[in-house]
């Protein structure tokens, strides 16, 4: 005979593995920290101006 199953622990076992999946879609898309951000923007930034004082003047 077949072992009964809990049908609130399949559902909550289930909803929980959905909601880890959600969460490494999320770390994905939203990783990076601020500061890791906004470093990046000041390099950009400071690229930017770089460049800019670089060019002539006509």
């Amino acid at each position: 005979m077949a072992e009964p199953i809990n049908l609130n622990k399949a559902r909550k076992a289930r909803d929980k593995a959905k909601a880890k999946a959600q969460a490494v879609e999320n770390r994905v898309r939203f990783g990076r920290p601020k500061a890791d951000s906004l470093t990046s923007k000041l390099e950009v930034e400071r690229a930017r101006r770089e460049l800019e004082g670089k060019k002539r003047e006509d």
